[in-house]
């Protein structure tokens, strides 16, 4: 029973940590105070859910529960008495979906530096827990230990509010929201731990976060590109795992079940953003996505328009990764020789990218170089930490 109600309060807490989380940072201001009563509240539950039975809400009952928590402490001492005469006694009830979008923008408030907005997004609203943010970032875990503390303290010394901001400040605040949602989903679509291949309740709380952004900013192309992008990749998600978990690649994916239905409205989506003329990222990226999702075929894809796509993304992001992506279809249009040429240009920048080493491991097989195909296959493997990519590229290994 102990094990059914902890796995239970578990299973509560990823599928809604931002949630229950946003509501109550929203009403403390204070994420710090908000993450230690939910930490409370969840202890609390592995007792009392045991002891009581489950309640109707179990979401609620957390959130009540961590709110008590945070009145006691707010009592304790003087600061927290000050606040707690400016609170309502009643605590905001359900999470919403502005809680979670509050939380979002609370955590990456410009008063934090990019490198603690992101991995603050990822403790506060994802529920990672310290070692796989490091993981996630190649860094110590000390060192993303300390710039969580230095990001949650700067919040409450500034005051930072975690709700809505105004709608003129928008487009200050919106590159890193859109950055973290597709850090969050991308999290959810391969996971970066040990533990499981993919986190699909991440990818879904992604999704919806990026939904519920096209409706506060109807007018903003880049959001419906972000939103179309992610609503392309869930299309495919049934099909990219095997029964037994192993990764299923791009064309060996049964094309059959794919969704069509979110295929088209992501398609109706990012038509309508190109439209406004305004190019961006995440609507190359959608676009590239689209030629995919739209193919017959693998071998059908349309690889020219493809490689064209990854031409104007990188004048728009010039990141070695993206020449890395459009080297795939660089193999398809010019052939696998050329695709190494512009793989092995990039060899000083990502020696430590771990699907640097699996690319070049495909294209030097494709041109009859197996001996080093296998030794950068090996230098991938070292690499990477995903399970079902682990099996993947050991899957390459033996039956090279």
């Amino acid at each position: 029973m102990a094990q059914d109600v902890a796995a239970l309060v578990d299973r509560v807490w990823r599928s809604d940590a931002a949630g229950m989380l946003g509501v109550l940072a929203r009403r403390l201001g204070d994420l710090g105070r908000a993450e230690d009563a939910l930490q409370d509240a969840l202890a609390e539950a592995l007792r009392a859910w045991e002891r009581d039975g489950v309640p109707d809400s179990p979401a609620g009952w957390l959130v009540t529960t961590a709110w008590r928590r945070a009145l006691d402490g707010l009592r304790r001492d003087a600061t927290g008495r000050q606040k707690l005469a400016s609170l309502a006694a009643a605590p905001a009830g359900e999470p919403t979906d502005d809680d979670r979008l509050a939380l979002i923008f609370g955590c990456c408030h410009p008063v934090l530096p990019v490198s603690a907005q992101v991995p603050l997004t990822l403790r506060a609203v994802c529920g990672l827990s310290t070692a796989e943010i490091a993981a996630a970032y190649l860094v110590p875990v000390p060192a993303i230990a300390q710039r969580l503390v230095r990001a949650r303290r700067t919040l409450a010394e500034r005051g930072v509010p975690f709700d809505l901001p105004d709608p003129d400040e928008y487009p200050t605040r919106l590159p890193a929201v859109l950055a973290v949602v597709y850090l969050v989903f991308n999290e959810g679509y391969l996971a970066s731990g040990r533990t499981t291949p993919q986190r699909r309740e991440l990818a879904g709380e992604a999704l919806a976060l990026a939904r519920q952004l096209t409706l506060l900013m109807p007018a903003e192309p880049e959001v419906a590109g972000l939103t179309a992008l992610l609503e392309l990749h869930e299309a495919r998600a049934a099909t990219r795992f095997d029964s037994w978990g192993r990764i299923v690649l791009l064309q060996d994916q049964d094309r059959a079940q794919w969704d069509r239905s979110l295929i088209g409205t992501a398609v109706t989506r990012l038509t309508r953003a190109v439209g406004y003329g305004r190019p961006g990222r995440y609507q190359l990226e959608a676009a590239i996505a689209a030629r995919h999702a739209q193919a017959p075929t693998y071998e059908q894809t349309r690889w020219a328009d493809i490689r064209a796509l990854y031409d104007q993304l990188y004048a728009l992001v010039p990141s070695p990764v993206i020449l890395l992506s459009r080297a795939v279809a660089t193999r398809y249009v010019h052939g696998p020789q050329a695709a190494l040429a512009e793989v092995d240009a990039l060899g000083d920048r990502l020696a430590g990218y771990r699907l640097f080493h699996a690319t070049r491991g495909e294209l030097l097989r494709a041109c009859g170089r197996d001996d080093e195909a296998r030794t950068a296959a090996e230098r991938a493997l070292a690499l990477a930490t995903n399970p079902a990519e682990r099996e993947l590229l050991a899957r390459r290994l033996s039956s090279a």
